[in-house]
């Protein structure tokens, strides 16, 4: 039964996915620490886990404190740690009757960090926190109480080393009312630390903001002239930390202006703290209203010091430059290897109904259309509502969905199923007049302009990396502009043919040839399905090219070559030829998943070598972050910089065709490159800060980052060649 066999693929398919899910694995991580309080030697750091007084009385409280001590240059975080990085939590043991604060952190200091600015301590920190004993706490058999934590941080320089602690601590539980010290309050650590937590506003401080939508002006009122601030946001994802924080005088206070992230609308409120001067510092809450924001105009360029350069022309774009852009990259978009086997079988309907009176063709032309822009609406519709909650996303943040990505496949290996001629869905290309045909057809038309734009999401063509870039970090209506035009772009080829039937002069004329035509339409399909479950493993795995996620599709590749050796017996039952060609594939189909397994040797190996490309031992890619960037610039070195993703098909290609060749390889070798690929497969919010410090939001794109810091990245277009490349190297050779 056709249906029953559909319903067995379906089966097979979602075992593979959830064994790729099943096959995922978590990294452990060393803890330092046996529970005492210290002082224990971590990576980079020392940590301490002291107390201000010995005692605590039952119904009363005692302040600790953990106390970090960093090499030198190194950093650990404040509780906003800027573009990277994230604050130290504890997870406490706590006796019962004994409960802990959170713990409190000192006012921070604005460190440069890969050309954007993370907020945290050098040197050493102190972050103190309150116990607190309820008034029927009971000791244990000594008089004491334990507490125990865990205690998690982050430590930077030109790279990051998680590390975590168990730390503990005895304090002498005495009765209700006793008098507690707590000497360390007023010496030490502990009081050194609670000296510079930002304070509530006292009286008479007042703040308040506007916001043009790109900047806000934050005005603060504290009675006295203030000549010098700095504003930490405790709003993560919504300032550009590493831009200028000009500031005003004012008699009775200050006014700071800063800068919003791109794609992001400026909050209802903003929070943050304020710091006068080393010693005086105040946590605000301000409302933010709309207005003119005068921003100083030599701050603007400040904003952005890994803007793009010249060759990206995101510094030049305009609106009508960039509906431009996206209408010519939504054209040539339909020649990109994931929208063409849907465009493929469009121009077959065409072929179709070339007999059809001209209404009706164009009908056909508008539904099309409608179905394609309706869909980027509805993309739009998404982002901007991920945008007004703070989400950044790029272009093909679908693919970034576990949930999406296998629905899709689903949706498309039932697709193949059917034009493979195992049940109908009432798409047969010959019956030309068929009743259910003609009620269906719009309905068709619709939905293969949606089709079109579900697999195109993942291809970003010439033209289309700026345009999207700047669509995203403009307001919304504009946003919405750029997306139209794309989908104009996009459904143009089709509706032109509609609407000029003299075209349909070059297209051959309908016959049987098309039903057999539509069956071999099916096989790219079932190679995208094999992509689909290939990426689904992805994420949720490493990636290793050794997984058992791709050892799954593998095995998807033997059954698509089975399932053409099947096709060609059922074609044609008859014929010699055929019978040995389909044994022929049927064998082949057999042997695929053997011959490629990996011997034990390559696994062996395969730990040392996973990230090597052609290029020989010292041509290897090493994983993109902002620090190992920072720390290659700072060294003198250029960097190549491959943003991808493992949905995106053209990277794939440019991958192939070019970046891994051995005469790209070894101009890069010979210049003596770093080599980095930024893997966007899943959400990874410093590869989408990256992307958009160089006015870019989507795969695949490629950046050459001079080894002078100060000089601007150079980005390349995003269909490579191996000219292009080149005359690149050599453009970074003569700087």
């Amino acid at each position: 039964m056709p249906f029953r066999a559909a319903g067995k693929y379906i089966v097979t398919l979602l075992l593979l996915l959830v064994l790729s899910v099943a096959c995922s694995a978590r990294a452990q991580k060393a803890v330092y620490g046996n529970g005492g309080p210290g002082p224990i030697k971590a990576d980079h750091l020392t940590v301490e886990l002291v107390s201000a007084g010995p005692d605590i009385a039952a119904g009363g409280t005692q302040t600790l404190g953990f106390v970090f001590t960093l090499e030198d240059k190194w950093h650990i975080y404040w509780k906003n740690a800027g573009f990277a990085g994230f604050p130290p939590s504890v997870d406490w043991s706590l006796p019962k009757g004994i409960t802990a604060d959170d713990l409190q952190f000192p006012q921070p200091t604005r460190l440069p960090f890969q050309g954007a600015v993370d907020y945290g301590y050098e040197d050493n920190v102190t972050y103190p926190f309150v116990v607190h004993a309820a008034p029927n706490a009971k000791p244990g058999k000594d008089g004491t109480i334990h507490l125990s934590g865990h205690l998690k941080w982050l430590v930077c320089r030109e790279q990051c080393v998680p590390g975590t602690a168990d730390l503990g601590i005895d304090l002498h539980l005495v009765p209700a009312g006793t008098a507690v010290a707590q000497q360390g309050t007023q010496v030490g650590p502990i009081a050194n630390a609670l000296k510079h937590i930002p304070e509530q506003p006292r009286q008479g401080f007042s703040a308040h903001a506007v916001s043009d939508g790109k900047h806000i002006a934050l005005t603060f009122l504290t009675g006295t002239h203030e000549t010098d601030a700095e504003f930490y946001p405790l709003d993560e994802q919504l300032l550009q930390d590493n831009a200028d924080q000009p500031i005003d005088s004012l008699p009775d206070g200050a006014r700071i202006y800063l800068t919003l992230l791109p794609n992001t609308p400026a909050p209802k409120q903003i929070h943050g703290v304020v710091e006068l001067n080393e010693d005086e510092s105040y946590q605000i809450t301000a409302d933010v209203a709309p207005g003119a924001v005068a921003m100083p105009a030599a701050t603007d360029s400040a904003a952005h010091p890994q803007g793009a350069s010249a060759s990206s022309g995101a510094g030049e774009v305009t609106a009508l430059t960039a509906m431009a852009l996206a209408f010519a990259g939504g054209i040539i978009l339909n020649l990109m290897p994931c929208v063409f086997p849907v465009l493929f079988l469009k121009a077959l309907s065409l072929v179709q109904s070339s007999g059809e009176d001209r209404q009706r063709s164009r009908a056909h032309g508008l539904v099309y259309t409608a179905g394609i822009v309706a869909s980027f609406w509805a993309i739009v519709a998404v982002l901007l509502a991920l945008r007004s909650g703070g989400a950044r996303f790029g272009w093909g943040f679908q693919l970034q969905s576990p949930g999406f990505v296998g629905v899709l496949a689903l949706l498309l290996f039932f697709f193949a199923l059917s034009l493979s001629g195992v049940f109908e869905l009432g798409l047969s290309l010959t019956s030309a007049g068929d009743s259910l045909t003609r009620k269906q057809g719009y309905a068709g038309s619709f939905f293969t302009g949606v089709l079109a734009t579900v697999v195109a999401t993942p291809c970003v063509g010439p033209f289309m990396g700026v345009a999207i870039g700047y669509a995203l970090s403009q307001p919304a209506i504009v946003t919405l502009l750029v997306f139209t035009a794309l989908a104009l772009g996009l459904a143009l080829p089709y509706l032109a043919l509609t609407f000029f039937p003299s075209l349909m002069r070059w297209l051959p004329k309908p016959g049987a040839w098309m039903e057999t035509l539509k069956q071999i339409t099916a096989i790219p399909l079932y190679f995208t399905v094999i992509w689909l479950v290939y990426l689904y493993g992805r994420l949720f795995g490493s990636g290793d090219p050794f997984s058992s996620v791709d050892q799954a599709a593998m095995l998807l590749v033997a059954l698509l070559v089975l399932s053409i050796g099947a096709w060609i017996l059922g074609r044609w039952p008859r014929s010699r030829a055929a019978t040995i060609t389909a044994v022929l594939f049927l064998a082949g189909a057999v042997a695929l998943p053997f011959a490629l397994r990996p011997t034990p040797q390559e696994l062996a190996q395969h730990g040392q070598a996973a990230m090597q490309i052609g290029g020989g031992a010292s041509s290897k890619w090493q994983p993109f972050t902002p620090a190992a960037l920072d720390q290659a610039r700072a060294g003198g070195k250029s960097v190549f910089v491959d943003f991808t993703a493992a949905w995106c098909l053209s990277c794939q290609v440019n991958e192939k065709l070019v970046l891994h060749t051995d005469e790209v390889q070894s101009a890069l070798q010979k210049s003596n490159f770093v080599l980095m690929r930024a893997d966007w497969t899943q959400y990874d919010p410093g590869i989408t800060n990256a992307l958009s410090a160089i006015g870019r939001s989507g795969v695949p794109t490629y950046v050459i980052y001079p080894g002078s810091t100060s000089a601007k990245p150079d980005v390349l277009p995003e269909v490579l060649t191996k000219s292009v490349v080149l005359a690149a190297i050599q453009k970074d050779a003569a700087k």
